[in-house]
């Protein structure tokens, strides 16, 4: 199978050794990965802010560039639930029927779903905290939504289950959003302030070193706090534990 990687704006721009850690893991899983030079931003962020006819010309060429592959995979969950859940009703609007909604794969979501890995290479001897997105929680399904009453799962902590040396830990309110909601956190500073303060200290509570979790946005809001705040806690990737070692 031949995989085309997809990296974010935002983790291209600020956190490149996610985009790095992803490619190293999926190559030493023996994954025929390729990265197309030319891709762009999906079209998140414009349709979040009301202006989804400006996204259409950028999921056009998001087709474009990775439409030939089998998978596409990349490292955000939230970029990945945009253009598997909003891609086909953005491109019907000009009669397009989208292929690449239905072939992309947060990294988690594929390593577990499709690799179905059984062992991983790194050790990562740290207490770590992992934090639900509210994407991957309730449109990728990368673990269980409290509210609908099902049996517990996770397919993150079943993938840092095989990190040698890891104690996975889980706050309080475990699926509670941190707050920052992409332009929620722009439109309503305040509120997302509070709750991202209320996560970080129910992820404090567990006496975890690291908060870790699949997308780097809801990390970085986090972090953000952490810094201004001075908190004992650090912020990681969940594809960088994966792949420590390498």
């Amino acid at each position: 199978m031949k995989v085309g990687l997809f990296i974010p704006c935002y983790v291209n721009a600020i956190y490149p050794e996610v985009g790095v850690a992803t490619y190293k893991l999926l190559t030493h899983l023996g994954v025929d990965l390729d990265y197309p030079i030319d891709q762009t931003c999906c079209g998140q962020p414009m349709a979040n802010a009301g202006f989804e006819d400006e996204a259409l010309p950028l999921a056009k060429q998001f087709e474009k560039q990775f439409e030939k592959y089998d998978y596409i995979v990349a490292p955000s969950g939230s970029c990945v639930a945009f253009v598997k859940e909003n891609y086909p009703r953005i491109m019907e609007k000009e009669g397009h029927l989208c292929r690449t909604s239905g072939i992309i794969y947060d990294v988690c979501e594929f390593i577990h779903d499709i690799l179905k890995v059984d062992k991983l290479p790194g050790k990562f001897p740290h207490k770590v905290s992992v934090h639900n997105s509210c994407h991957g929680l309730r449109e990728l399904h990368l673990s269980s939504p409290s509210e609908l009453n099902i049996p517990r799962y996770s397919k993150i902590k079943d993938l840092l289950s095989k990190v040698e040396g890891i104690e996975i830990l889980e706050p309080q309110k475990v699926d509670e959003c941190c707050g920052f909601g992409g332009m929620f956190a722009i439109e309503e500073q305040s509120v997302s302030v509070c709750m991202g303060q209320d996560k970080i200290k129910n992820h404090m509570a567990t006496g975890a070193e690291y908060i870790t979790g699949a997308d780097s946005s809801c990390l970085m809001h986090m972090q953000g706090i952490i810094k201004r705040e001075q908190h004992p806690i650090k912020v990681i990737h969940v594809i960088e534990i994966l792949s420590a070692g390498l």
